[in-house]
């Protein structure tokens, strides 16, 4: 169903971003959303559109998606492998995301930026890739491949920023891989300069925060651990209040009761991530990474030896385990999973919330938060 014409939601709350709005519709108009007003209020014969008791939201942003549908996208740097994996994505809300280019060799991350320019605003969500590596602690990579894992170089960071010249949406790398005129070198390209896969202490995240670095990378894993006498790159995160924070609320990479520390401490700088990989959307999937073989059973993927390899999560699955598990209410586990990384990205002054003028990309839920069906460009689609 197509909003080319005026057409209107109805029958469902509205979470806003801002507020829960009840008895209220959303009109839109050539994709876009142009009033919220009472239900008793809407036009006379406007096309309406029954959303029949679910909840209206934003759709979901998600800054960290490795794969999906069975594709992995540094196995295929590909524009096939990125509409396969929105694809997958797209079914569980997920209507804007950042695939994730993981350490490799420097012609593989020029393929993969490539594979991002093609694809951006080709209508299936890109925002722009996110380089996880390959500037990492060797201490700390978890599942990236060590002979990849390298210092960065002037002329190597020259290189990529000039094959990602807009479409670097974010970069994580380890203080101590980095120097801090490389920090201020992507920043000012415009990518969110983010910390991880790190074994820093406080201080030297704390002078990685000052050089321009804004956020950290999956919190809790793959990064030096807060204790008593030394805070680690956790301790500085946590402490930090304007640093942004993604976080794998699937209950395997963090403990729920970790969760809810982060939550109290960063309110709206924490934000949801998957680190999905292939099996979200096809269970069954099979992959390596780095010549490592990778299994999932029970939504934990990770190598023979335990290492945890990014995710089986989809990200209304994360919005439902910190409603279930963390106590977090329901409109603001739903803001950590649209507004605030729209924020952190940079883009909600046109996604990340329903408001007049906005894009008109939405999701549809069920009262126990499951997906019933998403709008993308004004476009529904139910399931």
């Amino acid at each position: 169903m197509n909003c080319g014409e005026p057409c209107a939601l109805t029958g469902g709350a509205v979470y806003t971003g801002d507020f829960v709005l009840h008895g209220h519709a959303v009109v839109i108009e050539d994709g876009k959303i142009t009033d919220l007003p009472p239900e008793s209020r809407l036009p006379k014969g406007i096309r309406t559109i029954q959303v029949n008791g679910c909840a209206v939201a934003p759709g979901f942003i998600d800054a960290q998606v490795n794969g999906g549908g069975g594709a992995l996208f540094n196995g295929d740097p590909t524009p096939e492998a990125l509409k396969t994996i929105a694809a997958a994505h797209e079914r569980y809300g997920t209507l804007h995301w950042c695939p994730t280019v993981v350490s490799a060799g420097l012609d593989t991350m020029e393929r993969c930026l490539g594979a991002v320019r093609a694809v951006t605003g080709a209508g299936i969500g890109v925002l722009g890739a996110h380089l996880e590596g390959p500037y990492l602690s060797p201490e700390k990579r978890g599942v990236h491949d060590l002979k990849h894992i390298r210092p960065a170089n002037g002329a190597e960071a020259a290189r990529l920023l000039d094959a990602g010249r807009g479409v670097i949406a974010v970069v994580t790398v380890a203080p101590e891989a980095v120097r801090e005129e490389h920090i201020r070198r992507f920043a000012g390209a415009g990518a969110r300069v983010f910390l991880g896969h790190t074994n820093a202490t406080c201080a030297a995240a704390e002078a990685a925060f000052a050089a321009g670095a804004c956020g950290v990378t999956h919190l809790y894993n793959a990064m030096s651990q807060l204790t008593g006498r030394e805070p680690g790159a956790v301790g500085a995160a946590l402490a930090a209040e304007s640093v942004w924070a993604g976080i794998i609320a699937d209950g395997i990479h963090v403990d729920w009761r970790s969760v809810k520390i982060a939550k109290a401490l960063k309110k709206s700088r924490l934000f949801l991530v998957t680190d999905a990989m292939p099996p979200v959307g096809k269970p069954d999937a099979a992959y390596t990474i780095g010549g490592q073989e990778i299994t999932c059973k029970d939504g934990r993927c990770a190598t023979a030896d335990g290492t945890l390899a990014g995710s089986a999560l989809d990200m209304a699955s994360a919005v439902r385990n910190c409603v279930a598990h963390c106590g977090i209410a329901p409109d603001e586990a739903l803001r950590m999973a649209s507004a605030y990384p729209a924020e952190m990205l940079g883009v909600a002054d046109r996604l990340g919330y329903i408001r007049p003028g906005y894009q008109a990309d939405l999701v549809f839920l069920s009262g126990g938060l499951t997906v019933t069906g998403i709008m993308r460009g004004g476009a529904a689609r139910f399931f």
